[in-house]
């Protein structure tokens, strides 16, 4: 038993997860958690023991110096609360770790024993796999769920795929069988520039989160940093002409494919969000009379994130993605995994049956670039949501 000692009760609660590693290509998923604890000032509640789920090889603990004192930081997962007020009052608890190492099944139900004690109503996965997607175009993201009455009910895609997963496909199964409503959102980042931080695909991934809960997120500067993101790619683009010609195919195969959505969903979507934000009166988030608590109060261990602009792409060798021996256009793109298709390479969301998609993608992370067909299979994108 789970017992949760100064915990209030909370409104309607959501609980929100991402998990650095093979499902967080350019860190995007973990990083939109990350703001929604820092921007709501998130109240950390609770750790799960890192010797139960990590391997310290693969994930190593840190020191560091406080006031002259050394101290070690674990790698875990923590849980944290936010309480947002308004007219509609929404609490959500945050799920913030690294996919484990072992025993997943355990840290599953571990998650879920805390979902079931604070009265969860439903779990929302983030994921970020790469994908064939231009980086001038809008971030494609995919939802899906294995409850076919929420794939009708919030639009979303039923999810049918068949391979290796991730800790994302884990869960959401494990909430399935748990009779707890769970959705996995995915956002494709481009595999040519998949270092992190990639700022455009982790406020895709707050949008869509947006839409799927009807709740404004405060989205401070993420929409400058992608716009300085997304012009630093372009210079870099820009300096190879190979490059270039292969991203402007990238962009005239997106359009062609998206013409319909062009003048359906996708922007009635969009006036709904702008119609959001403008009637949503003060600063969201904010304290109300019937909302959160006061910044400074409340029974939980605050823990602050460090959140910092990501930097202007800098060039020190070829545009991430290519191989020196040639052009991003020759190269062959890793197998996608885990949903929808949006022509990703790496990352597969929970989605669908064609080509084998499913939820979790490689991180995109490391100083080679992005992965090759040899590294193993990794998960497929997801349609445009």
């Amino acid at each position: 038993m789970i017992e949760l000692e100064g915990v209030p009760e909370l409104v309607d609660p959501v609980m929100v997860a991402a998990f650095e590693g093979w499902n967080d290509a350019g860190d995007a998923a973990s990083t939109a958690v990350a703001h929604l604890e820092q921007e709501w000032k998130g109240e950390v509640f609770a750790a799960l023991d890192a010797e139960d789920y990590y391997d310290f090889q693969v994930n190593r603990p840190t020191v560091w110096m406080d006031g002259g004192v050394r101290k070690v930081t674990w790698p875990t997962t923590r849980l944290s609360v936010i309480r947002i007020g308004g007219e509609k009052p929404r609490d959500l608890v945050l799920v913030r770790g690294i996919e484990p190492s072992m025993r997943w099944r355990s840290f599953c139900n571990e998650i879920l024993g805390f979902a079931h004690e604070l009265g969860v109503e439903m779990v929302v996965v983030l994921g970020a796999l790469l994908g064939d997607t231009p980086h001038t175009r809008p971030v494609p993201v995919s939802g899906v769920t294995s409850d076919p009455d929420l794939a009708r009910t919030m639009n979303l895609e039923e999810s049918r795929y068949e391979g290796p997963t991730g800790i994302v496909g884990i869960l959401q199964e494990a909430c399935t069988h748990a009779g707890i409503p769970a959705v996995s959102l995915w956002a494709a980042v481009p595999h040519y520039v998949s270092q992190p931080p990639n700022p455009k695909a982790t406020l895709a991934l707050l949008n869509r989160l947006e839409d799927v809960l009807d709740l404004r997120i405060p989205l401070g500067d993420l929409a400058e940093d992608s716009r300085a993101w997304q012009l630093g790619v372009d210079q870099l683009a820009a300096e190879d002409s190979e490059v270039a010609e292969y991203v402007q195919s990238l962009e005239e195969a997106r359009d062609t494919a998206e013409l319909p959505e062009a003048s359906g969903e996708a922007i009635a979507r969009e006036f709904e969000r702008y119609l959001r934000r403008r009637d949503g009166g003060g600063p969201p988030g904010h304290a109300t009379d019937g909302g959160r608590a006061a910044e400074g109060e409340g029974p939980f261990l605050r823990e602050g994130t460090d959140r910092t602009r990501p930097p202007h792409p800098k060039r020190t060798g070829p545009l991430p993605g290519t191989a020196p021996e040639g052009p991003l256009g020759r190269e062959t793109p890793r197998p996608a995994e885990d949903g929808p298709d949006t022509g990703a390479r790496d990352g597969r969301a929970d989605g669908e049956d064609d080509g084998g998609k499913e939820d979790g993608p490689r991180d995109g992370k490391g100083d080679e670039g992005p992965e090759r067909p040899s590294d193993g299979p990794g998960p497929e994108p997801g349609s445009d949501g």
